[in-house]
């Protein structure tokens, strides 16, 4: 272990991640960026399917992989097999969290169940990540974010009035948001190990992931029956709060999530009026004729560029930001001073350039040693070093497609 790696608040923890795709696998790179030792255990011949979803790079690996792989030491191991899973128990034995994706069960079917594995590690922490959960009738369906956007109720807000919804920023917002949740389960369940010496299952579901983040939708329909319909980019509660376009064709959004915020938009607009008591000064006035105050602020948006608009409503305090497409990021002075892009060299490929760990640590900041390496890249120092397995017993395991 490298003297950085040691000095990382998650040094001496050693993690499992036999998951695909994204939830369970993006759980386990943010603990290898605080210094877990992340072991990514593969199909032999095919690998995580991640590695073919995506843009593909000059090593037949895609972006997605590279990124969502970083740090991690690939094996490669049959789990179907009845020597691989005794492989795999052995694995687990020595591994403090094990990550894993597959649907309800699967694990059992294998020998790998729960209570097996903690018969030989009563200590480990296992975070099972599906679809639907672990119990409840939709348990044994396939979930991916898509579903689990429309099933948590997300994609039921996204999109305009009467248009069809859509999936917001067509990203898998539903896998990353339970990544971080599984994050959150597995250092609870580690720090309840601490006290006790046992550990526990940790159950993340995709739509439930969703569900949590959709503000006050639960507490509004049970005390007043209220079923929010999609807004496109405008708000429930607050006015105005969306996005304007601007004279040269970009987009600015606007925040003002309070009267004050709106008095010092109307004194930037050169119209104080509009903030006053009998005009559009309380929020209900607002909310009553937003689409009158929107189009007030949208006339004034468009007198202006972007640069114009937003100097003159930084100056006057009133929240407000470019749309930027990842161009822009690229160029934004906010992720340079922050760095924000990290860009790392890939053998075979050259340089690549992915977002920067998070969050950020004064003491002990995340860091990216590599990124997603060659399938079954670590097999000799997993299988031979911390196993102990002879070299012999190695390629007999690879020539019986174990590894």
């Amino acid at each position: 272990m490298t003297e950085v790696a040691s000095s990382q608040p998650l040094a001496g923890i050693r993690v499992l991640d036999i998951a695909t795709f994204i939830a369970a696998p993006f759980t386990a790179a943010i603990l290898s960026e605080f210094g877990a030792e992340v072991i990514k255990v593969e199909q032999p011949g095919g690998g995580d399917p991640m590695r073919r979803f995506g843009s593909v790079t000059a090593n037949g690996d895609t972006l997605n992989w590279l990124n969502e792989g970083r740090n991690k030491k690939s094996v490669t191991l049959d789990l179907r097999q009845e020597k691989g899973a005794a492989l795999f128990r052995r694995l687990a034995a020595k591994c403090d969290v094990v990550c894993e994706n597959f649907r309800p069960g699967t694990m059992a079917r294998w020998g790998l169940g729960y209570e097996v594995l903690r018969a030989d590690n009563p200590g480990l922490v296992l975070l099972q990540v599906t679809g639907f959960g672990q119990d409840g009738p939709y348990r044994d369906l396939p979930g991916f974010a898509r579903i689990a956007h429309a099933v948590g109720g997300l994609s039921h807000l996204a999109g305009e009035p009467d248009g069809r919804p859509v999936v917001p920023g067509s990203t898998s917002l539903a896998d990353y948001i339970s990544g971080l949740y599984g994050v959150i389960g597995i250092m609870m369940a580690l720090r309840h190990r601490d006290r006790t010496g046992e550990g526990q299952v940790v159950d993340v579901a995709l739509y439930e992931s969703i569900f949590r983040v959709l503000d006050e939708i639960a507490p509004a329909f049970a005390m007043f029956g209220t079923v929010r319909q999609p807004m496109g980019p405008a708000a429930p509660n607050v006015c105005p709060h969306s996005h304007y376009p601007t004279r040269d064709g970009k987009w600015v959004a606007i925040a003002c999530t309070n009267d004050k915020m709106f008095e010092r938009l109307a004194r930037v607009m050169e119209r104080p009026d509009l903030a006053e008591a009998d005009s559009w000064g309380p929020v209900a006035r607002r909310l009553a004729e937003s689409e009158r105050v929107d189009a007030v602020v949208e006339e004034w948006t468009s007198s202006l560029t972007l640069d114009e608009a937003l100097s003159r409503l930084r100056a006057g305090q009133v929240p407000a930001g470019q749309l930027n497409t990842i161009a822009d990021i690229f160029n934004d002075p906010q992720f340079a001073a922050r760095e924000m892009l990290r860009t790392l060299t890939v053998p075979d490929v050259g340089p690549v350039t992915v977002p920067a760990p998070l969050p950020r640590l004064s003491a002990t900041p995340g860091r990216i040693v590599h990124l997603g390496g060659p399938l079954g890249a670590a097999n000799d120092e997993v299988y031979g070093d911390l196993l102990g397995l002879p070299d012999r017993e190695i390629d007999d395991l690879k020539s019986a497609g174990v590894i």
